[in-house]
């Protein structure tokens, strides 16, 4: 699994020209699934989305997670993610899981983020087209690879 995760003030996703969801202050994570993801990815992960300690404390520093913070999350499926661009211009797919695959671990992940916050999270529709607004906090950008875990 790989996420982007982005520290906003605010984000929302639209489907069709409708609100579908949106958060206040909390993490915008886009994530994208591949075939040798697993539920121990999913935990693994969750845990570091929730627990990121990347809000500022009352001293200015970024020492406070999202949970801490009481913030929300807006989680949004992204295939792209998971783009080569190693040959050519055009970028390959390939890596990224087909629905059948990647829904219910998408779902899982939901249902993971929601217990770690210990609250519903935001999403957007599995391979709906979405339009995404946000507004970055800081910016604060952090890209996490649950195969290259550092």
């Amino acid at each position: 699994m790989r996420a982007v995760i982005q520290r906003v003030s605010r984000a929302s996703v639209a489907i069709d020209g409708k609100i579908h969801s949106q958060i206040g202050m909390g993490l915008l994570v886009l994530l994208g699934i591949e075939d040798a993801d697993t539920a121990e990815d999913i935990e693994w992960l969750s845990g570091k989305i929730v627990n990121l300690r990347i809000f500022d404390d009352n001293n200015g520093v970024m020492n406070e997670s999202v949970k801490d913070k009481n913030g929300e999350i807006l989680l949004i499926s992204q295939f792209t993610l998971h783009a080569s661009t190693k040959k050519g211009n055009r970028p390959s797919y390939i890596k990224a899981s087909k629905p059948d695959i990647a829904v219910p671990l998408y779902e899982k992940m939901i249902q993971q983020l929601s217990t770690d916050m210990g609250k519903e999270i935001g999403t957007g529709i599995f391979g709906a087209d979405m339009k995404v607004e946000l507004l970055n906090d800081g910016p604060v950008t952090i890209i996490i690879d649950t195969k290259q875990r550092e």
